[in-house]
């Protein structure tokens, strides 16, 4: 999960590793480690407007295929929501050229693994299969992108399985719930506040006629990613490529114009009743937006307030009093807005009060007195050690293309991440802490235990 200026989707890493050469002998430089994260990626347009993106590795017989579209819940509307989490179910119910149920079958007779996903900015698809299988898998995802079969027996289909997928994930769950109710408290104006699997009620009244203009807008080429990554050649994919969307023509996309969400002016509060034995609180701040300076120090701050047993948080709040049984914290950042979080899921004795006056407490410490040489130094390595784990697998490596491409405008915007987070001082520590991280910032939200005739 690539934290600080993007939140990822959080995705099982296919595990072919390819080759990220380091220093022998002496630990490198963050700077010298930057260089060498470094792969060449060749990056153009069709006229259409579709943007491709390249990248030959032939460390394994691999190859990562990804088609990422620019539309999230971000451009919904509401008594509409869902339907671009609905849409990536729908685009597995098969085309002109494949039925859905070939779709499935033929990835898997020829050992290609896929998946989907859908997140506030962006909705993302991609096979990960043997080399020489590439026109199979361009065949299959061009046929969904131009010719999608949507009718009302599709839909009301899909429409059940994501309804069900809510009640597992959303309503039946803790941590659904508490992460729901977060974005319904933090955001006010932004549509980041809806949920991406939608709304219930909105998922209800999604008809073929809605789903036909979501389609035609936001599934044009012109409004689209494709990342090439592994064992293949280049101007054999280029070929391809263009013999199998050069065709297709582009739409005008009418992009939702969604107004910036205000500062806060104080404290607000929400909650939610769960059969549960204790409590599960978070504190919540508004933070910057993806690829800020301010964004990768509110990672630090939230890897030293909650990464690990040596955490602050994980010592005052687990070791020392034994008031909760898990606590973390992040900063997830977006294209438009970030929310830094902590967790605590604390323990059936623990008053409310007592775990969030030890939090706010540990806020108060970062935001008034800093951290540590070593602290710094600790969050700073950690932070790294996820950036490079993220890259050591081929799909690893497509996916941190797509998601800076679409969310930052450039792919090769995450080559620079090693060296902002290895230039942050502790002197911004202080100053974004007590820039972002103050009381009338802050949203507390709680799910607590039901009480009698609840």
């Amino acid at each position: 999960m690539k934290k600080s200026s993007v939140l990822f989707a959080i995705l099982p890493l296919v595990l072919v590793f390819s080759h990220i050469p380091l220093v022998e002998g002496a630990s490198p430089s963050l700077k010298e480690l930057s260089d060498q994260i470094r792969f060449k990626v060749e990056k153009y347009q069709l006229k259409n407007g579709l943007t491709v993106l390249l990248h030959e590795d032939h460390s394994a017989p691999v190859v990562s295929y990804h088609t990422w579209f620019r539309v999230g819940s971000r451009d919904e509307e509401l008594g509409y929501t869902g339907i671009a989490h609905l849409f990536e179910h729908m685009m597995f119910r098969g085309a002109k050229r494949y039925s859905g149920e070939e779709f499935d079958r033929i990835l898997q007779a020829n050992g290609a693994m896929n998946n989907a996903f859908t997140s506030r900015d962006y909705t993302g698809y991609y096979e990960v299969f043997p080399s020489g299988k590439l026109e199979l898998i361009i065949d299959l995802e061009s046929d969904r992108m131009e010719n999608l079969k949507i009718d009302d027996q599709v839909l009301q289909r899909e429409r059940e399985v994501v309804k069900e997928e809510r009640r597992y994930r959303v309503d039946n769950s803790v941590f659904g719930a508490l992460n729901e109710l977060i974005f319904q408290t933090v955001f006010k104006v932004h549509s980041y506040s809806w949920p991406v699997i939608g709304w219930m009620k909105d998922l209800n009244q999604i008809n073929v006629e809605k789903c036909l203009e979501f389609y035609k807008t936001y599934y044009s080429p012109n409004n689209a990613v494709i990342v090439v990554a592994g064992d293949f050649e280049s101007e054999h994919a280029k070929k391809l490529i263009d013999k199998y969307y050069s065709g297709m023509v582009p739409q005008e996309i009418k992009r939702r114009e969604v107004p910036p969400e205000p500062k806060q002016q104080g404290q607000r509060n929400g909650r939610i009743a769960k059969e549960v034995q204790g409590a599960t609180i978070s504190v919540n701040f508004p933070v910057p937006k993806s690829g800020e300076d301010e964004a990768y120090v509110a990672d630090i701050i939230a890897n030293v307030l909650g990464e690990g047993e040596s955490s602050r948080l994980y010592r005052r709040l687990i070791y020392r009093f034994q008031l909760a049984s898990m606590v973390t914290a992040q900063a997830a950042t977006y294209r438009e807005a970030g929310v830094f979080s902590i967790f605590a899921s604390l323990k059936p004795s623990v008053s409310l009060e007592e775990a969030k006056n030890a939090i706010y407490g540990e806020i108060w410490n970062i935001r008034e007195k800093g951290i540590s040489d070593r602290e710094l130094e600790k969050a700073k390595n950690q932070m790294v050690k996820q950036y490079v784990d993220s890259l050591k697998t081929i799909d690893g490596k497509a996916r941190m293309m797509a998601l800076n491409e679409i969310v930052m405008g450039s792919y090769d915007h995450f080559f620079k991440d090693i060296e902002k987070y290895g230039g942050v001082t502790k002197e911004q520590v202080v100053a974004v802490a007590k820039k972002y991280l103050q009381p009338p910032q802050r949203s507390l939200v709680v799910v607590e235990p039901k009480q009698a005739g609840q």
